[in-house]
């Protein structure tokens, strides 16, 4: 009866473990523009329009301003969200093939400063 029930927690922690890895890489938040996707953080992620699918054109002082939403050597693309290579190598997160960043003057989770400036960055949206 215990290997049983040993079993039986086993297959249930396994079936969590599996869930909890295969979670989307990021979430969604409230702001003052509606339900806008977000990092772990709660900070606004955006798409540049200059990108092209799979491809990241802010680099150097755009990436100052605009940091990329790096993804880690673990991470797994999965359904809308993909891993790009950026021209430095390093690995970034992508939803449906355009590369997602963070707004330097965002300071809290749910701010939107970012949302239509210049006319090239838009709030990523669920």
């Amino acid at each position: 009866m215990k290997t049983v029930r040993f079993l039986a927690a086993l297959a249930a922690a396994s079936a969590f473990a599996t869930v909890a890895f295969a979670a989307e890489p990021v979430k969604t938040v409230e702001s003052a523009k509606g339900k806008v996707l977000a990092g772990e953080n709660g900070k606004t992620l955006y798409t540049f329009k200059n990108d092209k699918a799979g491809e990241s054109n802010c680099n150097g002082d755009c990436a100052k301003a605009w940091p990329p939403f790096m993804a880690d050597s673990k991470a797994k693309a999965e359904g809308a969200y993909s891993i790009i290579t950026r021209k430095d190598g390093m690995k970034q997160w992508a939803k449906d093939g355009m590369p997602l960043y963070f707004f330097s003057k965002d300071a809290k989770s749910g701010d939107v400063a970012g949302d239509g400036f210049k006319g090239v960055w838009n709030a990523a949206r669920p």
